[in-house]
């Protein structure tokens, strides 16, 4: 019982965004379509926007790291949400309406970057 009052007291649920300035980053950023990248023998990972193959990118480290700025700074929607997997070499952003989404406390050199902004 604690658990689902508590995930009810914490979370959202998405509006959804649209997914176009997204994509429109990615390209900006280095995003290679499929047919550029088919014979290509240097590790990339899969781009996908709300389940759609995008693409394919070289550096998914530096593209994530900057999509998380551009987020922080409010350039793209706060309820973007950025999922890199590794192990399956794949970059997941998704836009679309309908998930639980939950705050996230962000912390640098020993300080919470949470303000009063925020919390209104």
């Amino acid at each position: 019982c604690g658990l689902v009052k508590n995930l009810s007291l914490m979370s959202c649920i998405s509006v959804g965004s649209l997914s176009a300035p997204v994509i429109e980053f990615l390209e900006e950023w280095g995003l290679e379509s499929l047919e550029e990248n088919a014979h290509s023998q240097t590790p990339c990972t899969k781009v996908f926007v709300n389940g759609v193959w995008m693409g394919v990118h070289r550096d998914p480290a530096n593209l994530v790291k900057t999509l998380k700025k551009l987020r922080r700074k409010d350039d793209i929607s706060a309820e973007v949400s950025i999922v890199r997997d590794i192990r399956e070499r794949e970059l997941r952003l998704y836009t679309d309406s309908g998930r639980v989404c939950r705050p996230l406390f962000i912390v640098e050199n020993q300080q919470l970057l949470l303000t009063k902004k925020h919390i209104e």
